[in-house]
């Protein structure tokens, strides 16, 4: 079984005022791109973390059997309290998970498939862009218990840096691996 846990208890702070999950980007919300590219993907669930202006954000997703919504109401820790949370409720039936950010819309299917099923034994997939660690990253279970040892406001990459014999670095030849938005000026893009 292959989960996903999504990031998005955020609080959009380079936006302005404005929640970035909630903004469209291309007529919808960029959330809603994100957690559709993920669905559409092969994997079995998606658990997504919420924090910050949780309803605004859980009404514009519909509902689907293969989501779980969670709620971190420590959010404003930082990103590892997200991350924590997402591993709480993972499926006992999980043998591999992704760490994925909602302010990522670009990432398609085709990305989650193909690391999916280049996974096999290995502990760690690192998407890679020009030699630039990128996301999502596909963690197998094994690692949960190092992910729950992150602290503050950061991802795994406090992993990825400890564990480095344990990645495999996979080359896509897709800028959108690194696209991230963050301000106003990148939904311009």
């Amino acid at each position: 079984m292959i989960s996903a846990i999504l990031l998005a208890a955020g609080q959009s702070k380079r936006m302005v005022g404005e929640n970035k999950l909630a903004k469209e980007f291309r007529g919808i919300p960029l959330i809603k791109h994100s957690v559709d590219n993920i669905l559409s993907s092969d994997i079995d669930e998606l658990i997504i973390v919420l924090g910050y202006q949780k309803k605004i954000i859980q009404n514009i997703l519909e509902k689907n059997k293969k989501i779980k919504f969670v709620i971190n109401e420590n959010f404003a820790d930082g990103m590892s309290t997200s991350i924590k949370i997402g591993l709480d409720h993972l499926s006992k039936k999980s043998d591999a998970f992704f760490i994925c950010l909602g302010d990522m819309p670009m990432i398609n299917k085709k990305i989650y498939n193909h690391l999916i099923k280049l996974r096999k034994d290995n502990d760690i997939l690192v998407p890679t862009y020009k030699n630039k660690q990128a996301n999502p990253v596909l963690f197998s279970k094994f690692m949960k218990t190092s992910i729950m040892s992150v602290t503050g406001d950061f991802g795994a990459k406090k992993i990825l840096n400890e564990n480095k014999s344990k990645i495999l670095n996979i080359k896509i030849d897709d800028i959108n691996i690194t696209k991230d938005f963050n301000t106003k000026d990148d939904f311009n893009f």
